[in-house]
């Protein structure tokens, strides 16, 4: 089957133009990606009779523990992997074409912020840095460089620091992001507290095992007051994704026009649920062109008319991981 152009999901700008882009790259998916054809095979779903994206089966994230998700037999010019937990197996993601996933990730913070190079980026990902594939630090470093701002870069664990480049970039009048781990941005917030409320404080990852779980309400009125912002930023994403969802206020995110989440209901997976409702989110992802674009994951959450979507929780025994949000 002939592979569709990837450079076609951003050019979307309607919701018909998503349901044919995303009818297109379901059908390529089923003929050239092996585990994702299986697992359609064994709902019995016919790709000719699936009409619209609320037919398409979602392939469970656990799937990129146990097998190589791919839709092509290119090389893979990287390998992401999650950050698990103890006794836990990881995700891998073969990612066949970086450019894709760079273009995916700027356009999509454009869409939301943006030139990068109108702020200096700065990220406190210490338990991502520290070690090897993964792909938000991949990210946070392309950004940066785009940024081609002098002091825009990575902190570990020198708070100090941080906090002296962060009081400098105020005196500045410099528009800053600060994208961070959420126990790293709570670590920062209780030793050095800055009055910076231009500040664009972005968190991510949740704890780590680093500090106790706290609700999101919690975790960003601590930040709002350490820093005297407005509101917190947040990032939805993760290994298995190629694309981000952002929230401004409140974890009410927003997908850029190549991704859309639905909500399938609880007790019957392969049924979706309208919005207000509170169900497992799954993602079509059309960054995910040369892998698998249709993936229903471990988080709860539900959706909105106007398009956005809330991460409640996650369904219980589940493995927390990735970029997930806090549980409200």
């Amino acid at each position: 089957m002939i592979k569709p152009d990837a450079s076609s999901l951003f050019s979307i700008r309607s919701a018909d133009d998503f349901e044919k882009t995303a009818l297109a790259f379901f059908r390529f998916q089923m003929a050239s990606n092996a585990i994702y054809r299986d697992y359609c095979r064994l709902l019995r779903c016919n790709p000719e009779k699936v009409e619209c994206i609320e037919e398409i089966p979602f392939m469970p994230v656990e799937f990129f523990k146990n097998g190589v998700v791919v839709a092509s037999n290119e090389t893979p010019e990287a390998v992401f992997s999650s950050s698990g937990t103890t006794g836990h197996q990881t995700s891998r993601h073969y990612v066949t074409d970086l450019q894709l996933y760079i273009r995916s990730f700027t356009e999509g913070f454009q869409y939301f912020y943006g030139k990068p190079e109108n702020y200096c980026i700065l990220a406190l990902l210490p338990s991502y840095f520290e070690r090897n594939g993964s792909s938000l630090v991949f990210m946070a470093d392309r950004l940066i460089k785009i940024s081609g701002h002098l002091d825009s870069g990575f902190y570990l664990d020198n708070m100090k620091a941080l906090s002296e480049k962060l009081l400098a970039l105020k005196e500045r009048r410099q528009p800053v992001i600060l994208l961070g781990v959420t126990y790293a941005l709570l670590d920062l917030a209780e030793t050095f507290p800055i009055h910076f409320p231009e500040l664009i404080i972005m968190e991510t990852g949740g704890m780590k095992g680093r500090r106790r779980e706290m609700v999101r309400h919690e975790v960003h009125q601590q930040l709002m007051q350490a820093f005297g912002t407005a509101a917190i930023h947040s990032e939805y994403g993760m290994t298995e994704l190629l694309s981000q969802a952002y929230s401004k206020a409140n974890g009410i995110f927003f997908c850029p026009p190549w991704m859309k989440i639905l909500i399938r209901d609880t007790n019957d997976p392969l049924s979706l649920v309208g919005h207000g409702k509170t169900g497992g989110i799954n993602i079509i992802d059309l960054a995910n062109l040369n892998s698998c674009s249709f993936i229903a994951v471990q988080d709860l959450g539900k959706t909105s008319a106007d398009g956005s979507f809330e991460v409640l929780g996650r369904f219980d025994h589940s493995q927390v991981r990735g970029c997930n949000l806090l549980v409200n």
